[in-house]
């Protein structure tokens, strides 16, 4: 009997964050759970800040990453579809990612249909209404002038700056609350918006670093799939029921 194909969700692995010391390992470890689901994959969605950092130049592109770059291509060598959603770390993703990986970059949320499941995808940086610091700091990351002069700058100098920028984030802090509370966060309270015009049975974002699974009303949940720095989780649809999951949770801070 034919194994049934599932859809995989991931996000926030923070790829190269200046901010944590075991970047190899998490590294090795997002590679060993590619190889693991390459087997049942249908459909594969990157919900945002996979990267650290990432910002492309015409002719220059961040080092390293080849492991899971070359694991990514090998799936869409497949067929097999890989969505890439740009977070609040990686937003600068262009055209390079598409070009040799073969994946599909999507810059804003989208809503798909999946085995007759409506779904809200998004990293879901953003979202938040009363974020109104990050909001106005993300009109000016995605300005095009301001992107333009960033890209005169020489890359060494450019990536000191984003990294140092990073290295002082919550990321070196550590200080995620675990504690989630639907009615006081900002990225529920935007799906509860949304919801009330629009027919959606799954809302999955990143972005909080916290694992929620969270039900909305009869037929909708809310869900926050975690990170790759403490918890080391994704989400899996196998067509019938949605879960969260933890992968092999051995990496040291």
């Amino acid at each position: 009997m034919a194994q049934k194909r599932k859809i995989y969700f991931i996000s926030d692995v923070h790829l190269g964050a200046p901010a944590l010391n075991n970047n190899r390992e998490r590294e090795l470890l997002f590679a060993s759970w590619l190889d693991d689901i390459s087997d049942d994959v249908e459909e594969l969605y990157l919900m945002g800040d996979i990267f650290d950092f990432w910002y492309e130049y015409k002719k220059v592109v961040p080092r390293g990453f080849t492991r899971i770059l070359g694991r990514l291509a090998d799936l869409t060598d497949k067929g097999i579809p890989v969505h890439f959603f740009t977070g609040n770390h990686d937003m600068w993703v262009c055209d390079y990612l598409a070009e040799e990986t073969g994946i599909k970059v999507h810059h804003d949320y989208i809503i798909r249909e999946i085995h007759g499941k409506r779904f809200f995808l998004a990293h879901g940086d953003g979202l938040d209404a009363s974020d109104k610091g990050y909001i106005f700091l993300k009109k000016i990351f995605t300005n095009n002038t301001l992107r333009w002069f960033f890209s005169r700058l020489h890359p060494n100098f450019a990536f000191n700056i984003a990294h140092k920028w990073s290295a002082s984030s919550r990321l070196s802090n550590a200080d995620y609350d675990d504690d989630f509370m639907a009615n006081r966060d900002g990225m529920y309270k935007f799906a509860a918006d949304f919801l009330a015009t629009n027919p959606i049975d799954y809302f999955i974002m990143g972005h909080r670093h916290q694992l929620v699974n969270e039900k909305m009303n009869e037929k909708t949940r809310f869900v926050l799939l975690g990170d790759w720095i403490k918890s080391f989780s994704y989400g899996v649809f196998d067509g019938e029921k949605f879960e969260l999951k933890t992968y092999k949770d051995r990496v040291k801070a």
